[in-house]
């Protein structure tokens, strides 16, 4: 067992609370999650009866408080969060997980603000990042995979580009039968990030 793993073995998530959440794209149920590390609160919305499908169409979604909240045009996150829960509610089935701790792919929202001046002075995302001696990327995948398997779901659709979100899902047990593309028209904001996203991270984009 690797070190990753032992410190993983740490770890213990529990469900903490639910509740019935209305929403314009239908109505879930919300459950929250702790671990006892942490005390940051993942959250599951799940629509409809989970055991009428043999793999519900999930998103998995990282933090982004200036693009999820504040309505920020320097990234799709805003976007994909709203257009996910809709193609989700036109199913009538499905989760949408939302990963606390993963803001600017784990650096933290004071950081991601110093990699926005930067990116402001001419460097990309990733760029960004490595000046300020911070890894391009450093989120985890495997509180998500405990949430599904919570719910009793080991088998998916999932929304997303990311290639390294499914493997993070594959690797803690969770089988990704389909990958549903999940892609944001780009504006002249946002247009060098995803293509970024593109060409240096290895998402899936068409545009």
């Amino acid at each position: 067992m690797g070190l990753s793993q032992i410190l993983r073995s740490l770890y213990f998530l529990r469900r903490f609370s639910s509740a019935r959440i209305p929403t314009v794209f239908g109505e879930f149920t919300a459950f929250s999650y702790r671990n006892n590390f942490k005390n940051e609160g993942n959250i599951a919305l799940v629509l409809g009866e989970l055991t009428a499908v043999e793999a519900p169409l999930v998103r998995v979604h990282s933090e982004c408080l200036t693009g999820d909240l504040i309505g920020s045009l320097r990234c799709d996150c805003g976007s994909q969060l709203r257009a996910s829960l809709e193609m989700i509610g036109e199913e009538g089935v499905g989760i949408f997980i939302y990963l606390r701790g993963h803001e600017g792919r784990g650096i933290g929202l004071g950081k991601k603000l110093r990699a926005y001046n930067l990116q402001d002075q001419g460097l990309d995302t990733v760029d960004a990042n490595l000046e300020q001696g911070l890894p391009v990327d450093s989120r985890d995948y495997y509180f998500a995979a405990k949430i599904l398997q919570d719910l009793n779901v080991l088998e998916v659709r999932l929304l997303t580009n990311n290639p390294k979100k499914i493997s993070g899902l594959e690797s803690e047990g969770i089988n990704v039968v389909e990958r549903v593309s999940l892609e944001i028209s780009p504006t002249e904001e946002n247009v060098r990030y995803l293509e970024t996203k593109k060409t240096r991270l290895g998402h899936i984009l068409n545009n």
